[in-house]
């Protein structure tokens, strides 16, 4: 049997880009969460099962175990291990700090960097030669070291971005202990390495007609790094006093920072408020002023760009390593409300977003602003305001302490979004207003849900005349009863019949909970084919027989169905008369399969009124229930949520395709894994659950997309 030396390299590259590929969700969700079971490999169906995926930790011991197999597998293995990490413990952020960053000690820093710059010199002269007289030829001494001298003097020209400290071994260096200069700021680890492989490149082309000379790699794993968050961070017991967690943090705003730097090809960025006194002014420069933002402040359309009042020369590296960096294309920013962040993103929108104040009004406002900008950093901007074409989803759920104004002006700032959460944010009808005006926002999957400042009219107006709505496939305005749904019947009765997202029929995730619906709005509403997680809750004056006659006519592809506090038959009725209302006229009529005389076939859901299998339902009503009645049990959120579910119905996948099946046997392994959820009575991952509250914008699948973590508590188990 031939080694695995024998395979071409890009072979190996490709079979560990498969195994990281089987870690990503199918772009068509099952609706079901993820139920580890032995069912061989991942379908990319939207399947129950087998898993349509993988769990990311599978994933991520398999590429680690193919590290260990030799160089070859573990140099295409890495870059796809350190494709996706998720920072969970304070210890292992620490490392991963150490690992890409290198340390945070200044004067540590640069004499390992400068040992790694006369490391790579030497490894560069050694391949040059090495290619010019062939590898099995052994090499000259004097020629090599002849040559890293010549690379030196290349590298140490007055164009040179590489400090001459640097150029030099640690141990020829001045031993005294203080240096009398300023410190020169080192340029980024990929920028040295570049350097490098470019004089060599200059100096071998030159004497000999453009000899290739192979790239220098850089160790550090830093530039294969394209997701970064923290959903699964916490420092929950590890017994630290409370001061401790003031004034010694494990995420601090250096840290991120440093790692930002050298994670050059980042394109996705999750916080929580766990972490969120680390995202700093400077933090949130090196996430969002990248590639084109970098290039193009201020728009120079008319022949003017940017220019910096007072630019120090570090400001101007800075500006030239993040205009070799990728754009974001998603940031989840849940839960985000620490002072720091707040201020950081308040001056960040005041020096980069805003128009500037003329001299005139700053003298007389400056006193009076709390977050004002200095002299020194103020920009001067032509017309058009800074955009950020590259981001394409982002959330801000639950960033309750971002003024509207500060909101409006950095989210219409983004002329790109396709998946925007503002669930729970102070945001305005001005910004709706900033939204719809945009040529180039087309919006797939929005979230309005809680939003206290927000209109009837302005939702009305946005959803009905917006082109950024036009294309909206999932859309939420959950309300409850102590942040009711803004909107009017006669404004929704406009929304259902004139908006472009209801008339089309292709909603997949729609919830108006505790909007004033009754026979006459449902009878006004288009025909929602495509329909898979209704919200129907806090309506308390809703006739059950309404909601299965709609779902029956109209929106028969219906998995999920919420009815928190919904209908005067669960409301204000006895538990047994509320239990005896549900089965009656929603379970039985909705989700029972029709008599079949021949036992042998399989009946699909299709034979079935409806595909309605799981109800939300309040903890109330569910502990009514008892154990439920036939397939039907009850699966408990780890916090307040709770459904009513029917586990012989799933998402089965065949030879054809994905299937589901109303019918699954006692034995089938996804019915039993349905049952085994049901008797952990809530003692559950975050992320269990159905019909998420918060939006999934990392990987971008949505409001029908999978989270765990804090990500996935926020989904599933808070009620709000």
């Amino acid at each position: 049997m031939p080694s695995s030396l024998e395979y071409p390299q890009e072979l190996l590259s490709l079979i560990c880009a498969y195994v990281y590929a089987a870690s990503i969700p199918s772009r068509v969700s099952s609706l079901d969460p993820l139920y580890l079971l032995e069912a061989g490999a991942p379908t990319d169906l939207p399947s129950s099962y087998p898993p349509d995926s993988w769990s990311e930790p599978v994933a991520r011991r398999t590429l680690a175990n193919l590290t260990l197999v030799n160089h070859a597998w573990s140099e295409a293995a890495r870059p796809w291990l350190w494709r996706k990490v998720e920072v969970r413990l304070p210890r292992g952020w620490l490392a991963l700090v150490e690992e890409i960053a290198g340390g945070e000690d200044d004067e540590v820093a640069e004499e390992n960097t400068a040992r790694a710059v006369d490391k790579s010199i030497t490894e560069a002269a050694h391949a040059a030669l090495a290619a010019k007289t062939g590898h099995c030829a052994t090499l000259d001494a004097e020629a090599e070291k002849k040559l890293k001298e010549s690379i030196i003097q290349e590298l140490g020209g007055p164009d040179s971005s590489i400090p001459p400290e640097l150029l030099s071994a640690p141990a020829s260096r001045d031993p005294s202990p203080r240096r009398l200069r300023q410190k020169s700021k080192s340029p980024a680890r990929w920028k040295l390495l570049r350097s490098i492989s470019d004089a060599v490149q200059g100096l071998m082309g030159r004497d000999e007609n453009g000899m290739y000379v192979p790239a220098i790699h850089d160790r550090r794993p830093g530039r294969f790094v394209r997701h970064l968050d923290f959903n699964h961070f916490r420092t929950i017991g590890m017994r630290r006093l409370v001061g401790e967690g003031f004034s010694n943090r494990f995420v601090t705003g250096e840290r991120l920072g440093a790692i930002l730097k050298e994670t050059p090809n980042l394109t996705t960025f999750g916080a929580t408020e766990y972490m969120d006194g680390a995202l700093t002014l400077s933090v949130l420069k090196e996430l969002l002023l990248r590639g084109t933002p970098s290039r193009a402040r201020g728009q120079p359309l008319r022949g003017r760009g940017l220019v910096v009042d007072g630019a120090h020369d570090w400001e101007a590296e800075d500006i030239a390593r993040r205009r070799e960096s990728k754009e974001l294309e998603a940031m989840d920013l849940t839960g985000c409300v620490s002072a720091v962040f707040v201020n950081a993103l308040t001056d960040f929108v005041n020096t980069h977003m805003l128009p500037p104040v003329s001299e005139s009004d700053s003298s007389e406002e400056e006193d009076n602003r709390p977050h004002r900008r200095s002299r020194s950093s103020r920009l001067r901007f032509s017309e058009e305001p800074m955009t950020f074409p590259g981001l394409q989803r982002l959330s801000l759920r639950g960033a309750k302490s971002i003024q509207p104004q500060i909101l409006s002006s950095f989210v219409t700032a983004f002329p790109s979004l396709t998946h925007l959460d503002l669930s729970s944010t102070r945001a305005s009808p001005d910004l709706l207003d900033g939204l719809a005006a945009s040529p180039t926002v087309r919006l797939q999957s929005l979230s309005l849900a809680r939003c206290v400042r927000l209109t009837g009219s302005s939702i009305r107006k946005f959803l009905v005349s917006a082109p950024a709505a036009r294309y909206i496939t999932e859309l939420n305005l959950y309300g409850d009863t102590t942040f009711p749904n803004p909107m009017s019947a006669e404004e929704f009765r406009d929304v259902f019949t004139t908006a472009p997202c209801f008339t089309s029929g292709e909603l997949v995730y729609l919830d108006i909970s505790s909007a004033p619906l009754d026979q006459g709005l449902l009878d006004a509403m288009p025909p929602q084919a495509k329909l898979r997680s209704l919200g129907l809750s806090f309506i308390p004056n809703l006739p059950l027989n309404l909601i299965s006659e709609f779902i029956r006519n109209k929106a028969a592809q219906v998995e999920v169905l919420t009815l928190l506090g919904t209908s005067p038959e669960l409301v204000r009725a006895q538990p047994r008369q509320a239990s005896s209302a549900l089965h009656s006229q929603v379970t039985r009529p909705l989700c029972t399969l029709p008599f079949k005389s021949d036992l042998s076939c399989d009946t699909p859901a299709s034979a079935r009124p409806t595909r309605l299998r799981i109800i939300e339902l309040t903890t109330s009503l569910l502990s009514a229930l008892g154990a439920g009645a036939g397939s039907w049990r009850i699966v408990r959120s780890k916090g307040g949520r709770g459904w009513y579910v029917d586990t012989a119905s799933g998402w089965v996948a065949g030879p054809e395709g994905a299937l589901l099946r109303g019918d699954l046997e006692k034995d089938h392994p996804w019915r039993r894994a349905l049952e085994k959820l049901a008797d952990a009575n809530g003692n559950v991952s975050s992320g269990t659950g159905w019909h998420a509250r918060k939006m999934e914008v990392l990987h971008g699948h949505g409001l029908l997309g999978r989270e765990d973590g804090l990500y996935g508590a926020v989904s599933f188990a808070y009620q709000g």
